[in-house]
C-alpha cells in the first residue's frame, strides 16, 4: 500500500521536474533572480555613496589649494573629474548630472588664509537627490581641516585650532530643503510606467494565443509593424492617464516644482512610453503564456528599479553597475523628469538622455519584429 503511494508520488515528482525543464523561463527566473539580487544588493547598492564626480574652479594655483584638493580626493567622497575655466559652466554640468559638486576657490584665497581671514570656499551641490550629496557635504569641512593640518605648521600653526581656518559656503541647488518627495515623486512616474506598460503590453500577444485568437490575427494581411502599432496604441492612452494623475498629484498634493519647459517633459514621457511598450511587445512575442510574460516583466523591472537611481544614488554605484544602468531607459527618464521639474533643464541638457531612450525603443522594435516574423513561421 505504501509502496504504491510512493510510486505515485515519485511519478508526480518526476513529472514536475520534466515540466520545470520545459518551462525554461520559470526555471531561469528561479535560478537567476537570487543571483541578481545578491549581486545588486551585495556589490552595486551603496547607501553611503563615494567617488562622486566633482568639478573644480580654481583661480590660483598654490600648494595650500593643492593640499585641499588632494585631501578631498583622498577622502574618496569626491572624484575631481574636471577643472573649469569658466565658472558659468557649472550650471549646465549640474543640470545634466555630469557632476554632483562644483567647488570654487576665489582669487586671493591663500593670501587671506595666511592672514587668518577665513577665506570662503564655494561648494555648489546637486541636491535633487538628498541622499547622494548628504554624506559628502556633511564631511567636507572635516576633510579640509584634516588636509590643512599638514600645511598649518610653524608660523601658520595658530590657524590650525578651531574655528576652521576656512569658511564653507554650500549652495544646495534644486532642492535646498532636502525634501524627499521632490526626488521620489517624479521618479515614481517612471517606475509606474515601466511596470504597468511593459506588463500589460507583454501579455497582449500571449493572451491572443491562450484565447485561440492568434491564428485569426496571423491570417490577417496586416504587417508585423502594423500589428505592433495597433496593439500598443491603446496603452499610450493608458500611460497618458497615469502621467496626468501622477503629475497632478506631484504639483498639487506634494508641491513638487515644475521649473523647466513642459514640452520637454511631455516629449520625454512619450519617448519613454514608446520604449516600454516596444519592450513589452518584445516580451509578448517571446513568451508562450501570460505568466511567462509577467515573469519577464519582473525580471527586467527589478534591475531597472535598483540600477536607475530611483531607490539608491546612481553615482554611488560601482562603474560596472552604472554601465548596466545606462542601458536601461528608466535611468535616462529619471534624469529627464527630475531635470525638467527640479533643475529647469533645457533640450540641450537632456539631448543625450532623449537619444538614449529613442535608441532603446528602436532596438526593442527591431527585436520584436524579428521575433514576430519567427512566430509567423
Amino acid at each position: 500500500m505504501f509502496g504504491d503511494a510512493f510510486q505515485r508520488i515519485g511519478a508526480i515528482f518526476l513529472k514536475e521536474f520534466v515540466q520545470m525543464r520545459r518551462d525554461r523561463v520559470t526555471f531561469a527566473t528561479m535560478i537567476t533572480m537570487p543571483i541578481i539580487q545578491l549581486t545588486l544588493f551585495g556589490f552595486a547598492i551603496n547607501t553611503d555613496p563615494k567617488h562622486l564626480p566633482t568639478a573644480v574652479h580654481v583661480e590660483e594655483q598654490t600648494p595650500i589649494i593643492r593640499t585641499i584638493l588632494t585631501g578631498l580626493e583622498t577622502s574618496e567622497y569626491f572624484d575631481l573629474t574636471m577643472h573649469l575655466d569658466d565658472p558659468r559652466d557649472s550650471q549646465h554640468l549640474l543640470a545634466r548630472g555630469e557632476v554632483l559638486f562644483v567647488i570654487s576657490f576665489p582669487a586671493g584665497f591663500t593670501e587671506r588664509l595666511i592672514r587668518g581671514e577665513r577665506p570662503q570656499i564655494l561648494i555648489e551641490a546637486d541636491a535633487s537627490d538628498p541622499v547622494a550629496a548628504g554624506n559628502a557635504l556633511g564631511n567636507v569641512s572635516m576633510i579640509i581641516d584634516r588636509a590643512l593640518k599638514h600645511d598649518l605648521k610653524g608660523p601658520l600653526a595658530s590657524l590650525a585650532p578651531a574655528p576652521s581656518p576656512v569658511e564653507m559656503i554650500v549652495h544646495r541647488r534644486y532642492n535646498p530643503e532636502g525634501i524627499t518627495q521632490y526626488n521620489i515623486v517624479p521618479g515614481l512616474l517612471g517606475v509606474i510606467l515601466t511596470m504597468t506598460l511593459i506588463m500589460f503590453t507583454g501579455m497582449a500577444m500571449t493572451r491572443e494565443a491562450e484565447r485561440g485568437n492568434l491564428e485569426n490575427l496571423l491570417a490577417m494581411p496586416a504587417k508585423p509593424i502594423e500589428v505592433m502599432i495597433g496593439k500598443i496604441t491603446p496603452f499610450i492612452f493608458v500611460g497618458a492617464i497615469q502621467t496626468t494623475i501622477i503629475l497632478s498629484a506631484a504639483k498639487f498634493v506634494f508641491g513638487v516644482p515644475f521649473a523647466g519647459p513642459i514640452a520637454l517633459l511631455l516629449l520625454g514621457v512619450f519617448i519613454f512610453m514608446l520604449a516600454n511598450l516596444a519592450l513589452g511587445f518584445t516580451f509578448s512575442a517571446i513568451a508562450k503564456s501570460q505568466i511567462e510574460a509577467m515573469q519577464l516583466t519582473f525580471f527586467f523591472f527589478l534591475p531597472s528599479m535598483l540600477l536607475s537611481g530611483f531607490m539608491f544614488p546612481f553615482r554611488g554605484m560601482p562603474e560596472w553597475a552604472q554601465g548596466l544602468g545606462e542601458i536601461l531607459p528608466l535611468t535616462h527618464f529619471l534624469r529627464v523628469v527630475r531635470g525638467v521639474m527640479l533643475k529647469s533643464a533645457t533640450f540641450a541638457d537632456m539631448g543625450y538622455d532623449l537619444f538614449a531612450m529613442t535608441a532603446f525603443a528602436a532596438f526593442a522594435v527591431v527585436i520584436a519584429m524579428v521575433r514576430y516574423r519567427t512566430t509567423l513561421d
